[in-house]
């Protein structure tokens, strides 16, 4: 699953770049793409593990 987003995170960004670049962009596919882009954003930074081990001492 981690391989298949990447991609689509480069397509969902590339469609909403270029709608964005439009004399009259369609808004809608503009704002899909966003959701596709935050949606594989949010899944593939939950796999990055944290930089410290937090203990609970502060």
């Amino acid at each position: 699953m981690n391989k298949a987003l990447i991609p689509l995170l480069l397509v969902s960004a590339a469609i909403a770049l270029y709608e964005q670049s439009l004399a009259h962009p369609n808004y809608y596919l503009m704002g899909g793409a966003g959701v596709v882009f935050i949606y594989c954003m949010a899944k593939l930074s939950a796999k990055i593990p944290p930089k410290k081990e937090d203990d609970g001492h502060e």
